[in-house]
């Protein structure tokens, strides 16, 4: 009996470093898989997310037109209103910040607890590249500290000008749309090098929740929100952008 209890002991042990040795590759191997993509999408288009091919799924449930509409276009191709328009909505502090907005955090945590009201997001545009780009669209601390994990990456290997670039090619914009490119096309009929800055405010009004609202259709809040957007464009310094691409140039 003794001896069948010590067995089953050094098997159970047995077992648990196993478990603790297959636990430890599957980390190596996603820090480095993680550090080989950061590299590559530092400068190469994105070709496909975790996201395109999860609503590909879900459109095939439905009867919805599969697609993955997308255009690949540098910022140097766009308008200057299109990332003007989603900073200014999205993440006014963007260049300033490194990755998160504490501030906004907090006054998000403090509402919840204080208020007892629903939590306001607080994802800075770094957040949701990450999010969009790596991961998959749904609520879970697990989830949210491997965003945490890639927005620190990202921060560190890429300037705010690669960031803000893959955000807005990435970035779902409706229904099997996806970037400023795909969304100027779709729904104003031109390319985004082209947009104006109320066609771009309207787009950047409506990324919280682009299946809901649409740009070509906008709903008297999604208006008010526009020209919210548009008034306070003016204010948000966008030099920084000028200034990375300057550099890069010269490098």
């Amino acid at each position: 009996m003794a001896k069948q209890q010590k067995s089953s002991k050094k098997s159970a042990g047995g077992f648990f470093k196993q478990v603790k040795r297959l636990i430890r590759i599957l980390f190596i191997l996603h820090i480095q898989w993680s550090l080989i993509f950061i590299c590559l999408y530092r400068v190469v288009p994105v070709p496909v997310t975790p996201l395109h091919i999860l609503r590909l799924f879900e459109e095939g449930k439905t009867d919805k037109e599969r697609k993955i509409d997308k255009h690949w276009r540098s910022l140097d191709e766009m308008s200057a209103n299109m990332p003007l328009a989603v900073v200014t909505s999205e993440d006014p502090l963007f260049f300033t910040h490194h990755g998160f907005d504490f501030e906004q955090i907090k006054n998000s945590l403090e509402r919840n607890i204080k208020k007892g009201k629903k939590l306001r997001g607080a994802s800075t545009i770094s957040q949701q590249t990450a999010k969009n780009l790596f991961l998959w669209p749904s609520r879970s601390w697990i989830r949210k500290g491997i965003e945490v994990y890639f927005t620190v990456l990202m921060e560190a290997c890429w300037n705010k000008r690669r960031i803000l670039e893959v955000y807005l090619n990435i970035i779902e914009m409706g229904d099997g749309i996806y970037g400023a490119e795909a969304a100027a096309q779709n729904y104003f009929h031109k390319s985004s090098e082209k947009l104006t800055k109320g066609e771009a405010a309207l787009i950047a009004a409506v990324l919280p929740n682009p299946r809901r609202w649409h740009p070509d259709a906008p709903t008297p809040f999604i208006r008010k929100k526009q020209i919210k957007i548009v008034r306070y464009m003016k204010f948000v310094d966008m030099s920084p952008l000028t200034a990375e691409q300057a550099g890069k140039q010269a490098n």
